[in-house]
């Protein structure tokens, strides 16, 4: 197994979603976007693909850009349904970041002539 494939097999997200404090007081907006995002079809085990944007205002803290990205990484190989995974994603960085706002839209590529985006806004539910 090559470095890489070790690091996102092995990731654990209460041990290694490393967050930071926020060292700003003021409100501002974080926008990610993660291009490569990749999991597996629950049902047929099909690989499903799409681009998770996410942006949030931070309170105290910030996520670490290479924990996001092994995050992210660590879907490739579960067997996981496009709502199931865009609400974990939303569920872990709400619980870890405490953002005083939070959108997550995961674009799905088509696949079978079905295009689907999930969209979760804090000012929305």
């Amino acid at each position: 197994m090559k470095y890489g494939e070790k690091i996102v097999s092995e990731f654990d997200v209460e041990r290694d979603l490393e967050i930071w404090p926020n060292e700003h007081k003021r409100n501002y907006l974080i926008k990610m976007t993660l291009p490569e995002f990749s999991c597996l079809c629950p049902r047929s085990g099909y690989p499903d693909f799409a681009t998770i944007h996410l942006e949030y205002t931070p309170d105290e803290w910030v996520v670490e850009l290479k924990a996001i990205k092994l995050y992210i990484n660590s879907f490739r190989d579960r067997h996981i349904s496009h709502e199931n995974s865009a609400n974990e994603i939303y569920t872990v960085l709400e619980k870890k970041l405490k953002p005083k706002y939070m959108k997550i839209t995961a674009d799905y590529n088509p696949r079978g002539n079905v295009h689907t985006v999930i969209e979760i806004d804090s000012l929305k539910v």
